[in-house]
């Protein structure tokens, strides 16, 4: 072969290489972004059941323009896109969602939200 044909050929193992890793990165970051949509969106699911309970009357089981007494139902503590807890305060309730898959090492995704009487406030944790 001669040097050009060798040099082609090792210039196109190069490229397809590159082309490994910055696919395999967009595959995790891709996969990451999709366990953290999913939380949130369980997240958002938990955050309207703790403002129905916010807005519900005392007498119809609710609390009565307050999050004292709502729990997370016990069929979605935990499902196959995590593990959720809440912190309830008076005024506003903080639902934890941590994802079931680790996607760094022993990392996995963890979301927070905050809950209020009329809106909710989504932070990010990892």
């Amino acid at each position: 072969m001669g040097q050009q044909q060798l040099l082609l050929i090792v210039v196109g193992l190069i490229i397809v290489g590159i082309a490994i890793v910055v696919g395999t990165n967009v595959f995790f970051t891709n996969s990451v972004n999709a366990k953290r949509d999913n939380v949130i969106s369980d997240l958002l699911h938990l955050a309207s059941e703790a403002q129905r309970y916010y807005k519900t009357p005392k007498e119809m089981g609710g609390g009565s323009h307050g999050f004292t007494g709502w729990v997370i139902p016990k069929r979605l503590e935990t499902n196959a896109n995590g593990h959720f807890t809440v912190v309830l305060q008076d005024d506003n309730a903080v639902i934890t969602g941590i994802g079931n898959e680790a996607v760094q090492g022993n990392d996995s995704v963890k979301v927070q939200m905050i809950v209020t009487g009329n809106s909710f406030t989504t932070n990010i944790i990892h």
